[in-house]
């Protein structure tokens, strides 16, 4: 049980929210949620020094609008790795 346990609590914890975006780096697949629904899911394309604004270029099955979209903290949304 204690080997189960671990498995998922590493899998959570990749899942995790992302709090600090200046951790991420280009080319990391990240999901943009917002009000508990996912937005938006692609790669980080670039991401500011502040860590308060996020370049993603789309990508993914699904994806009707290809391209990129800059997100900011300050609009309320959460990254999270895919």
């Amino acid at each position: 049980m204690k080997a189960r346990g671990a498995v998922l609590s590493r899998r959570s914890a990749h899942a995790a929210t992302v709090a600090d975006w200046r951790q991420l780096k280009v080319g990391e697949r990240v999901e943009v949620i917002k009000y508990a629904h996912v937005i938006a899911a692609g790669l980080v394309e670039e991401v500011s020094l502040s860590g308060n604004v996020l370049w993603l270029e789309h990508s993914g099955p699904g994806v009707t609008e290809e391209g990129k979209e800059l997100f900011m903290k300050s609009d309320g949304v959460i990254l999270r790795r895919a």
